[in-house]
């Protein structure tokens, strides 16, 4: 009977199935999608065996280093890092390439804003659909009128800022949940999310009362983490063409990796 899923051989180097299906868990894909998982970690065996073939080619032995106290990398690990150390050459980044950079994306370099919010937090409990109709119901009352907001919140709200209509002083970024300072960046000064915004504590209905946006951060102040991210980002490009150029000339059967 035929497989139903195929091995992989790669210039002659067998990757069998049963190899793919235990690396594919280490690859997210989405509900009833495994077979996105599966050529994800397809690819990424056969890249890797690309690679060590290549370190072999070369004659390179391995010398593994320590990645944190007490644990040193596996004998490919070590491979692959002192191959991409010799192969992969990034092209320097430039001082004109920074500031046309940091001019360009201004945004990317402000300080954090403040905000100043309310909020009326319904919480999960043991049963979900209670608690959502629960915060639905609170959510109409608060858009009809929200002149009640302080008062639904008193009698509602299961946050301490409850005591204080809601108020929860002024946040700034990673005061809050991701999703809450999602819904935050949103509003308008004033206004009241139509929607709830769940998160791991349960149900918030948001009221943004004022912000102030972060200013941007002079040049001088930000450029040492633009070089490092920009060298990490020219470093990837470099690695992503060397393995290109091992693709291309590879002989592979069993998954196409010009996608990958």
């Amino acid at each position: 009977m035929k497989p139903l899923l195929p091995d992989v051989v790669v210039n002659g180097e067998l990757i069998a199935s049963e190899r793919i299906a235990a690396e594919a868990q280490n690859h997210p894909a989405p509900q009833g999608k495994p077979g996105l998982a599966w050529k994800a970690a397809a690819r990424a065996l056969a890249v890797r065996a690309l690679l060590l073939q290549e370190a072999a080619r070369r004659g390179l032995t391995a010398d593994p280093q320590e990645t944190l106290p007490g644990q040193l990398e596996t004998t490919e690990e070590a491979l692959i890092r002192q191959l991409l150390d010799l192969a992969v050459e990034p092209e320097a980044v430039s001082e004109a390439e920074l500031l046309d950079h940091y001019a360009a994306h201004p945004d990317r370099y402000r300080a954090p804003s403040l905000f100043e919010a309310a909020h009326i937090l319904i919480p999960l409990g043991e049963d979900a659909h209670a608690a959502t109709h629960h915060a639905e119901a609170v959510l109409a009352e608060v858009l009809a009128d929200p002149r009640r907001f302080d008062r639904l919140a008193q009698d509602h709200s299961a946050c301490p800022s409850r005591a204080n209509g809601g108020r929860l002083g002024q946040i700034t970024a990673g005061d809050t949940v991701p999703e809450f300072e999602a819904a935050l960046d949103t509003l308008a000064e004033g206004e009241i999310g139509a929607g709830l915004i769940r998160s791991r504590y349960g149900f918030h209905i948001i009221r943004l009362d004022a912000r102030a946006r972060g200013e941007v951060l002079p040049f001088a102040a930000v450029r040492n983490q633009m070089q490092i991210a920009e060298e990490k980002a020219a470093w990837l490009r470099a690695s992503r063409d060397f393995i290109a150029s091992l693709v291309d000339a590879a002989e592979v059967t069993g998954i196409a990796l010009q996608a990958a």
